[in-house]
């Protein structure tokens, strides 16, 4: 695994983020991309069809944007992992204290929720209440997977040796690693 400040060589022209849910996969895939000059995709937003259905053509539009030659997106979803995987160069593993990943999973549900913000194709987050009743409720989804990433590394690891993993422990290891991407290689 490299540190924040290794010389990432070759330039990173596929590249994962990881992370359980809230810890920013979203918004540092999105920094990455812009730092590198390669396109982000949301994955999100292709899995996610009206009313928080999965979309059928999923497989198929993360196996369309991934055969590109330089991308960006987050490393989820069970039914893509391994290709996803197989075709990044670089996967940037977000792993912060479980206690700052929930808090910031809660303040960004809040947030959507009480400003009704749109995510993808038409979804809003429902209401705060269902976190008591849907056991899939975003929160709830976090605080079960909160390891999830970590169980998932030592296989990734042999799995996939050609991958360049970077493992950042805090915001401050994500704003020197985004900083430090745009010097080597903006």
């Amino acid at each position: 695994m490299s540190g924040v400040d290794d010389v990432l060589d070759p330039r990173p022209r596929r590249v994962l983020v990881a992370g359980t849910s809230g810890v920013g996969k979203t918004t540092t895939a999105a920094r990455i991309g812009a730092v590198l000059g390669i396109p982000h995709t949301e994955i999100d937003a292709l899995y996610h069809g009206p009313d928080w259905q999965p979309r059928e053509s999923f497989v198929a539009d993360v196996d369309a944007f991934t055969s590109e030659p330089a991308w960006v997106t987050e490393w989820q979803y069970t039914s893509v992992r391994p290709l996803l995987a197989e075709r990044a160069d670089t996967l940037v593993w977000i792993d912060l204290r479980n206690t700052v990943a929930l808090w910031r999973l809660v303040r960004r549900t809040v947030r959507r929720r009480l400003r009704r913000i749109e995510m993808w194709n038409g979804n809003v987050e429902p209401s705060l209440w269902t976190f008591f009743t849907d056991p899939e409720h975003i929160v709830r989804w976090g605080i079960s997977t909160r390891n999830s990433t970590r169980r998932r590394m030592p296989a990734l690891v042999r799995e996939a040796p050609h991958l360049r993993i970077v493992r950042l422990r805090s915001q401050r290891e994500i704003d020197r690693f985004v900083q430090h991407l745009a010097r080597a290689h903006g």
